[in-house]
């Protein structure tokens, strides 16, 4: 069941649906979008291919444009790139299929399924639920204050799950959780860690046991396989300087799986209910408004997606970021409409992949972005 909104919260959710009352536009047409991918990769210089994948009731298509790097081969719908917080989703998807089971309850305090030496701090008695974790409502710090890494170009690769237990147990929260979106990395990392302690296995066979498995997701992974090597576009950091791949062991949940825009369709066509799958229930219940963001009355957040209310159209979506990678997956619930968008470049490409849901929302300048 969600929980009330605060007034403060409600009144900004409800200023948002006005904001979305908009007429909503058109999406762009292929050969828009094919021309934004263009003038994105050859002019702004966002790495060296772009995929966009669109799908409604009618089926999915895919737009693809540039290579797997300097020289490489062509990029198409079986090119992986690292999703970055894009993984995010697929934890609160986990998280929701297994409150549904009963296996957990979305109230349960997240100290529950930890050990006592990884009990994060209460503030005025308030215990940090596994809700507030993927709602972005915990308090926890995004980037964990102990982080050292020997390598910054695979910053979390040598990250621990004793300094992870050491960050949470050790760090003085500020207020107490649920009561303001504040997004944190860190936080959702240590949600999947804990589901992994309350399922027994690892997250990448946690993945694979309750979404990519049954959605037949065979090229979504955090371990290369030989095959998705092959397919593997190099990300880059900056125009024409290859990124190192990021690899984080201990905070898995928060963005560590690599994927295809042919399987990234699977998923959102799933979301989506095109076609309705055991999961369709548990990710029905994530994509619900929990939570407005402050500042953004356009803007609320369900369990790990984000919900945009604006230009006629109700979004439902996340982006990802790791150190040459930039994607984007998401659905407008008001035109059945979803999009798939994966570059291997330090620049996201978010506004060309919602207007491939409402031509209304403008292009942006593109700057980096950060995780």
């Amino acid at each position: 069941m969600t929980t009330p909104f605060p007034p403060k919260q409600m009144l900004a959710l409800l200023v948002g649906a006005l904001l979305a009352t908009t007429v909503h536009a058109a999406p762009a047409s292929d050969a828009e979008l094919l021309a934004m991918m263009k003038t994105r990769v050859d002019v702004d210089h966002a790495g060296t291919g772009m995929v966009v994948g669109i799908i409604d009731a009618k089926g999915g298509h895919v737009l693809a444009y540039g290579s797997l790097g300097e020289g490489g081969a062509p990029v198409d719908a079986d090119t992986v790139y690292e999703i970055g917080s894009i993984t995010k989703v697929f934890t609160a998807t986990i998280l929701s299929d297994m409150a549904l089971h009963g296996e957990v309850s979305l109230a349960d305090p997240v100290v529950r399924y930890l050990p006592a030496a990884a009990a994060p701090p209460a503030f005025g008695g308030r215990q940090i639920t596994l809700t507030d974790l993927s709602s972005q409502v915990s308090g926890i710090p995004s980037i964990p204050g102990n982080l050292a890494p020997k390598d910054e170009n695979n910053p979390f690769a040598d990250y621990t799950v004793a300094q992870l237990y050491a960050f949470v147990h050790g760090y003085t929260p500020t207020r107490a959780a649920g009561e303001r979106y504040e997004y944190s990395n860190a936080g959702v990392g240590l949600l999947g860690h804990a589901l992994t302690l309350r399922a027994g296995v690892d997250y990448e066979t946690l993945v694979r046991q309750r979404i990519t498995g049954p959605l037949g997701m065979a090229s979504t992974a955090i371990a290369l396989t030989p095959a998705m090597r092959q397919r593997l576009a190099t990300g880059y950091g900056m125009p024409g300087m290859a990124a190192a791949n990021w690899d984080m062991p201990a905070l898995a949940g928060m963005g560590a799986l690599r994927s295809s825009t042919a399987d990234m369709l699977k998923f959102v066509g799933a979301n989506m209910g095109l076609p309705k799958t055991p999961l369709y229930g548990a990710m029905q219940a994530a994509h619900q408004p929990r939570h407005a963001v402050e500042g953004k009355p356009e803007l609320s957040v369900g369990l790990g997606w984000h919900v945009l209310e604006q230009h006629g159209s109700h979004i439902v979506w996340h982006n990802g970021g790791t150190g040459g990678y930039r994607t984007y997956i998401g659905f407008d619930t008001s035109s059945g409409r979803g999009v798939v968008l994966m570059s291997n470049s330090h620049m996201g490409s978010d506004d060309i992949a919602r207007r491939a849901l409402n031509s209304a929302f403008p292009l942006i300048v593109p700057k980096p972005m950060a995780m």
